[in-house]
């Protein structure tokens, strides 16, 4: 009978330890929540953004917000290398529009045996600039959609830089929808089609993409967990690449994102890594 009362003892002192545990969770994710979703208008809704192929600004960002990305990363291919380098500015000038000025860099070094008269030239890609508007916004819902549209002037690689300077055009128009799933879980859709233009010929080349994302932000804190699904349609061809990423915060306006690249239907393409550095000037939660 002792033995029985001191199992029941503990039984119930592991049950009450871990509602407590539980409680404490919840507790701070719904007070992390009230910080971002907080009732002075514009309602925003708390968001896990994506890593890799990230947003223009938060959705429903507010006036005064701003952000600096770098970006780097490393691309196995079958002949070379791809170093991939960024650097970005974003922010909000009014409610619930954010803007972007990007400017994206490529390396390349060939693999061993292979010429590297035979790959391509290091370069300055483009010049993206680019906005997004948040059309709609529901805290009940827990819920954000929004429009947005990127502008890429495609630059001459470095051995004929300026010969033409600026060789085409991207148009990217796109469409962005989340829904976070509770308070921990997180789902968002971002598509659209991309639409370069060549100025050499004047030609067109259409390609649609579907990048899906699902996270898992730890409770009472921005870290989180999660993948990318970044899907090309070009042609009839589909190409998809798995991207698992995690988020941690070194500081309350320093984070860091770290990415992984598992391509799953690219013929040219092995692994690949990618690194963000997310600084946010006035970022006050705590």
């Amino acid at each position: 009978m002792k033995i029985k009362t001191i199992w029941m003892s503990l039984i119930l002192l592991a049950s009450s330890t871990f509602l407590v545990a539980q409680t404490t969770n919840t507790q701070k994710d719904s007070i992390y929540i009230q910080q971002v979703e907080n009732h002075k208008e514009p309602d925003k809704v708390l968001h896990a953004e994506p890593l890799y192929i990230d947003l223009i600004r938060d959705l429903g960002a507010k006036k005064g917000e701003k952000e600096w990305n770098l970006g780097l990363g490393l691309t196995d291919n079958l002949e070379f290398d791809a170093y991939e380098a960024l650097i970005e500015y974003e922010w909000a000038p009014i409610d619930r529009l954010g803007l972007e000025v990007e400017l994206p860099f490529t390396l390349y070094s060939p693999q061993s045996g292979i010429n590297r008269g035979s790959i391509p030239s290091n370069r300055l890609n483009s010049i993206k600039i680019a906005t997004q508007w948040s059309f709609f916004v529901s805290v009940p819902m827990a819920t954000s959609m929004a429009l947005g549209y990127i502008n890429e002037f495609e630059l001459s690689d470095f051995r004929s830089f300026g010969s033409p300077l600026i060789k085409g055009n991207v148009y990217n128009p796109f469409f962005v929808i989340a829904k976070r799933w509770g308070n921990n879980f997180h789902s968002l859709i971002y598509t659209g089609p991309m639409i370069e233009q060549s100025f050499i010929s004047n030609k067109f080349h259409t390609t649609y993409d579907i990048n899906t994302s699902f996270h898992y932000m730890i409770s009472g804190t921005r870290n989180f967990i999660g993948v990318e699904f970044n899907k090309t349609i070009d042609r009839g061809n589909f190409d998809m690449t798995m991207r698992p990423q995690m988020r941690v915060v070194v500081a309350d306006n320093l984070l860091v994102g770290i990415v992984a690249g598992i391509p799953v239907s690219r013929e040219n393409e092995r692994f690949s890594s990618f690194l963000r550095l997310i600084w946010e000037p006035n970022h006050k939660h705590k």
